[in-house]
């Protein structure tokens, strides 16, 4: 739809539920994406980086940090779902001293992983349009939702931690 094609109106727009995939469905779309469009439309190598040893370490060592973040989630007895009504629970610990999204951020490195290993040209344009997407879609509205529901709590940790790295 064309509303979303505009800042603005993004969060009116009907497609925006369809953001709210999980953050692992959003990488399988991405590789889907991103070996349909470089099969299509050739796969020209990346010049620099004869690398895939780089881009295969890049697709498995992120895992960690989405890993961590769960992982602390259920130590606290919270949801991963920030946006969850029954999530009480500012998770300020393990990974999030560091980054206010480490799901999103692991799984970013994960499609720069992935572009690199496959020396797709395609993917690396992709992934920056991934990213514009999650960021517009899903990390926007749910530091918004934070936002009222932690308040100064939420708005003290903003001022701390950077949204990425």
């Amino acid at each position: 739809m064309l509303c979303c094609l505009v800042p603005a109106t993004i969060m009116h727009c009907e497609v925006l539920a369809m953001l709210k995939l999980p953050p692992p469905v959003w990488a399988l779309i991405y590789v889907l994406l991103a070996a349909a469009i470089s099969w299509q439309l050739g796969w020209p190598k990346m010049p620099g980086f004869p690398l895939p040893k780089l881009g295969m370490a890049l697709t498995f060592i992120p895992w960690i940090l989405p890993v961590w973040a769960i992982a602390i989630f259920r130590r606290e007895g919270t949801e991963t779902n920030p946006t969850s009504p029954t999530n009480r629970l500012l998770v300020v610990d393990g990974p999030y001293r560091y980054t206010r999204n480490p799901m999103y951020l692991g799984l970013a490195f994960v499609y720069a992983g992935i572009a690199i290993a496959g020396q797709s040209v395609w993917a690396l344009i992709l992934l920056a349009v991934v990213l514009i997407i999650v960021q517009r879609g899903a990390i926007e509205p749910e530091e918004a939702f934070l936002e009222k529901r932690f308040g100064a709590d939420y708005l003290s940790y903003k001022e701390k931690v950077r949204r990425w790295i």
